[in-house]
């Protein structure tokens, strides 16, 4: 009897191992990522998991030892084709980064002009920062995205 839920619990304990992640962007423009249906945003693209790699037969005999570990099954690059493509990435790097940049400009001055702006009815300061939550959350949000991007930059080589 114990026994007889074993097979349908580990169905269900592999099952978020199988789900594939989606790429979403919602009415603002965000770009959300996730493996979980997101409402009020559309579906762009999904992502399938990578395949799990099996392991290759060793074709050394067991008792051989090999003098170090090293990875024949990658691939060699160049290193002038390396040195283009880090130089690709930091184009592409600093042209996003310019981009947020510009959003977050838009963000902070659509933020300074809500600060500005008293409606009628916000009498008390609660409803006044509830009507800015969404504008301060854009410009953390971008100053984050900001953040990173800079923090990629300084990463290249």
């Amino acid at each position: 009897m114990r026994y007889r839920f074993l097979p349908l619990a580990l169905l269900f304990a592999t099952a978020p191992a199988l789900a594939e992640t989606c790429k979403y962007v919602d009415k603002d423009g965000r770009t959300i990522y996730s493996n979980v249906p997101v409402k009020n945003a559309r579906k762009v693209a999904c992502f399938q998991p990578p395949p799990t790699p099996s392991p290759e037969p060793s074709t050394a005999p067991a008792n051989a030892r090999s003098p170090g570990p090293t990875d024949t099954s990658r691939a060699r690059v160049e290193p002038n084709t390396q040195r283009q493509r880090d130089s690709d990435r930091r184009q592409i790097l600093e042209s996003e980064l310019a981009r947020e940049q510009d959003a977050l400009n838009e963000a902070k001055k659509a933020l300074a002009e809500q600060e500005s702006v008293r409606e009628g009815n916000e009498r008390n300061c609660a409803r006044m920062q509830e009507r800015l939550k969404p504008y301060q959350d854009a410009v953390a949000l971008h100053e984050k995205n900001v953040a990173s991007i800079k923090q990629e930059i300084a990463n290249l080589k």
